[in-house]
């Protein structure tokens, strides 16, 4: 059986009066709600023109958004290669302009750089939010805040700030607009973690510390000095120039010219005679090889220091290698690297042999792209099958193409002891270089090479970049260029491997030299008559700054206390 429920009148209004209860605390929750919102949105606004937007008169206004900040970056003693500054960049509200035409006249006559077109498309346009121009001088700033045109702002931004301009344009890279890194130790910058900072909103200045370099800024100073004198004086398209430290393998300097001023680099970077040459391009590097050359066939034990290599002319494969410097048909080991003997040369790798030539190159990563922080690094090229030919030819550096860092690396390590330690732009000591370094040749080696490097300094083709009292050693290299897959006879691309003070070598000093003509009153423009003198005169100006003292034998050390 079923029975029919019944309300009573007293149930029902007791039922209406509870959902009534309930209809009434949810329309006076979303009445708070709304309320709530809206005093929110007010406080928002409120806290937007008085906290962000303080001197706003007339429709103008200037908006104090925290910007990204990025920490300074420094050079080893602490002096500011790059720090942010305070710019001002002009926005406008479209849909507040009153007059497109008129704004886009006034606003041309502060900035005339700006395309008329493109400018009136934003100010006419019905969007909310456009930028106009971004990091404007104070003096700009001020005319356009003059013009007093309603619908127009200006937003405070970071940028980037580096006081040498163009000095170290490679080593430091560049940031965007929106103060990111994109290329140099920027990016390194990035990369390694300040973006993760950046994301958490932590990267207050007042919080962030010095980024700092293993460069040296007056080291710097003195290398970018030269190269820009030799671009002018040797008529060149392009020099470089790198200072390492052998010992723990740190960059005190390092620059490549052309450059650019880091300050207003536009679209320099993009230029492909602004190229960062010391190690985003590969050359062949000519007789600077012979460095290898000589140190490989020592090393592996086919000649010693005091060996005779007949020096007459061969044949391999079709080709035949003749002196260019007829000096005899024996030369000592110590005369082919004096004499730069291209038949000596070939005549070493051919004893050694074709494979462990190829490893003797990788082992001193001549063949390897270079690892270190500069995100900028190329790799080098090499034939994909090595035969006989391709091992005589490369003995005297033609046949690779490598980086001028990488060169300077691996020469580092035929005169520190034999150690191969890696390159850095970041400060490192002795002991952590030491944690690091490879035994990669007989110290004996090493030995034998600065004796080499030495009587070259001395009485070879590296005499022009000595300098009385701190003793140069080094080797010269001048290449023909490739054009249309054949060499070049009137296009060089030269080089000079230096180390220094050569009796006890602390420091690698490389200059390259891109297309030099022959100076007046000079016979030729091989390296000897440009890169050397280049290698000569940064000593002459870094010593000081790298705490080397010049020594001249005991008749000058009398005479210096003397004076």
């Amino acid at each position: 059986m079923k029975f029919a429920s019944r309300s009573t009148p007293a149930a029902s209004r007791s039922k209406r009066a509870v959902e009534h209860g309930r209809d009434g605390r949810s329309r006076t929750a979303l009445t708070s709600a709304m309320f709530l919102l809206a005093f929110a949105t007010i406080i928002g606004r409120l806290v937007w023109f008085g906290g962000f937007e303080p001197g706003r008169i007339d429709g103008m206004f200037v908006s104090s958004i925290p910007a990204s900040n990025r920490p300074d970056i420094v050079d080893r003693h602490g002096e500011i290669l790059a720090t942010d500054i305070r710019t001002a960049s002009l926005f406008a509200e479209p849909k507040r302009i009153i007059d497109a035409d008129e704004a886009t006249e006034a606003v041309l006559t502060v900035l005339p750089q700006l395309d008329p077109g493109a400018l009136y498309r934003k100010l006419s346009s019905k969007s909310g939010f456009a930028w106009l121009s971004r990091g404007l001088t104070p003096m700009q700033q001020q005319a356009v805040f003059n013009l007093g045109i309603p619908g127009i702002g200006f937003r405070t931004e970071t940028r980037r700030f580096y006081p040498g301009g163009s000095e170290a344009a490679h080593v430091l890279g560049l940031t965007n607009i929106d103060n990111r890194g994109i290329s140099g130790m920027e990016k390194y910058l990035d990369d390694s973690g300040f973006n993760a900072l950046q994301a958490t909103g932590l990267n207050r200045k007042e919080g962030l510390k010095a980024f700092r370099l293993s460069i040296d800024r007056n080291v710097q100073h003195v290398v970018h000095e030269e190269l820009v004198r030799a671009l002018k004086e040797y008529r060149a398209i392009a020099a470089g120039g790198v200072i390492l430290d052998v010992d723990t393998g740190e960059i005190i300097a390092m620059a490549s010219v052309p450059d650019y001023n880091l300050n207003d680099a536009g679209d320099a970077p993009l230029k492909k005679e602004n190229l960062n040459r010391m190690s985003a391009g590969t050359f062949e590097m000519g007789s600077t090889f012979k460095i290898f050359t000589t140190a490989m066939a020592l090393d592996f034990g086919v000649v010693n220091i005091n060996s005779q290599v007949a020096t007459s002319p061969f044949h391999v494969a079709g080709h035949t290698f003749r002196e260019f410097h007829n000096e005899g048909n024996w030369l000592s080991v110590p005369d082919i690297f004096k004499f730069s003997s291209n038949v000596g040369s070939a005549r070493e790798a051919d004893m050694v042999g074709t494979d462990r030539h190829r490893e003797f190159l990788t082992r001193l990563g001549l063949l390897s792209k270079m690892k270190t922080e500069l995100p900028e690094v190329a790799m080098p090229t090499q034939p994909h099958v090595w035969k006989k030919i391709n091992s005589m030819t490369i003995a005297f550096g033609h046949g690779v193409s490598t980086t001028p860092l990488n060169t300077a690396v691996a020469a580092a390590a035929l005169i520190n002891g034999g150690y191969y330690v890696p390159p850095t732009f970041l400060p490192r000591t002795e002991e952590e270089a030491a944690a690091i370094r490879r035994q990669i040749v007989n110290p004996q080696t090493s030995l034998d090479m600065r004796a080499i490097f030495k009587l070259n300094g001395e009485e070879g083709t590296g005499r022009q970049a000595d300098v009385p009292g701190y003793h140069v050693g080094g080797k010269t290299g001048t290449a023909e260029k490739v054009e249309h897959g054949k060499y070049n006879h009137n296009k060089r691309f030269n080089a000079f491997v230096g180390a220094f003070p050569i009796d006890k070598p602390r420091y690698i000093v490389m200059s390259i030299i891109d297309e030099p003509q022959v100076e007046k009153g000079k016979p030729n423009a091989q390296a000897g008559w440009n890169a050397a003198p280049m290698v000569g005169n940064m000593v002459r100006g870094a010593a000081t700054f790298l705490n080397v003292k010049p020594t001249f034998g005991e008749v000058g050390q009398h005479l210096m206390r003397e004076y």
